[in-house]
């Protein structure tokens, strides 16, 4: 039997209490959104604050971005901060682009890959 082809989209989270950094690696594209969007609802009700962390983010199409909207719309309604950090080129001109930039906290810069 092959072994398994992993998934291009995976996610590294860190708990701190009230607060915690979830970071993503690899593309987040469609058919691999639940993969952030499932894990990071499970935290909102049970933290302040959740940090994305895009730093490792090498692609990012419009489902992905969806999920990032998704999120962000969950954290409000659950009362949750929710800061994006290390946004590469290539997200922060498509979040620019969809006129999403100011809706989000960006709590850091990383212009790598993307």
């Amino acid at each position: 039997m092959p072994a398994a082809t992993p998934p291009p989209f995976t996610l590294e989270i860190e708990d701190r209490g009230s607060s915690a950094v979830i970071r993503c690696h690899g593309k987040l594209v469609a058919g691999y959104t639940d993969l952030l969007y499932v894990p990071v609802s499970q935290l909102l009700p049970t933290h302040q604050r959740l940090i994305l962390d895009l730093a490792d983010l090498t692609h990012m199409d419009s489902m992905g971005l969806g999920a990032l909207a998704r999120i962000y719309v969950s954290a409000g309604t659950k009362g949750c901060e929710l800061q994006l950090r290390h946004l590469g080129k290539k997200v922060r001109d498509l979040l620019i682009m969809t006129n999403l930039l100011p809706a989000f906290t960006i709590v850091g810069e990383h212009d790598i890959r993307m």
